[in-house]
């Protein structure tokens, strides 16, 4: 990877813990819906409300889809964490923008896909966090069943789980991020928030999440 996106994977990892968008706690750690206990909390909805960092991390996906997915012709976000990140984006971009809920609306017209796509378009998705992958992907199967070809997807953060590289590489979608969870704890450490006898604690949950700490 060259050096200048191994600096921003650095830059916007910083401005996420500064912005306290991600938390991290190896010794009392936090507990997932799913039942995982995890050292690290991600809410990178947080970094919204800081325009010097909703702005660089705007222009970092910007430039990475102009880099590695010029034929998008629609920025589409993941209800919710990736609506407003999305609209940004395309805002910046030029491109029209539109959304996929998590499931069909119970009222009104039922829209699943909110915005115009049509069929045959091609598209990028944008997502805010990547843990399993497992929820963002039902995007990408609500899109291809509307004959939308889904280019890729962008996000701000990934846990870089196993799991997750493994089920996108089954649906045959290239992902691409800012931001990584290697660069969260380097840059963790080099500023003080975590110390290096807790770095090793930090590494092992990533290589297992669902056994640690129990």
């Amino acid at each position: 990877m060259p050096n200048e996106l191994v600096d921003s994977a650095h830059r916007v990892a910083e401005l996420l813990l500064e912005a306290k968008a991600i938390k991290l706690s190896p010794d009392k750690p936090f507990q997932w819906s799913s039942g995982w206990l995890s050292p690290i909390y991600c809410d990178n909805r947080v970094a919204l409300s800081y325009p010097d960092t909703r702005t660089y991390i705007k222009k970092a996906l910007a430039d990475l889809i102009r880099r590695e997915y010029p034929e998008a012709e629609v920025v589409v976000g993941v209800a919710t964490g990736g609506i407003a990140q999305g609209a940004l984006i395309a805002d910046l971009l030029e491109l029209p923008f539109a959304y996929v809920r998590p499931e069909p609306k119970k009222h009104g017209m039922g829209n699943q896909i909110e915005g115009r796509i049509e069929a045959g378009q091609t598209v990028i998705i944008v997502e805010d966090l990547i843990s399993t992958g497992g929820s963002s992907l039902k995007v990408v199967d609500v899109l291809r069943s509307a004959g939308i070809d889904v280019a890729g997807m962008v996000a701000i953060f990934t846990y870089g789980f196993a799991l997750a590289e493994d089920n996108f590489n089954q649906k045959g979608v290239k992902l691409s991020v800012i931001s990584n969870y290697n660069a969260l704890i380097q840059t963790a450490l080099a500023h003080d928030y975590i110390s290096a006898e807790q770095v090793e604690r930090l590494s092992a949950w990533r290589e297992s999440p669902e056994t640690w700490g129990k």
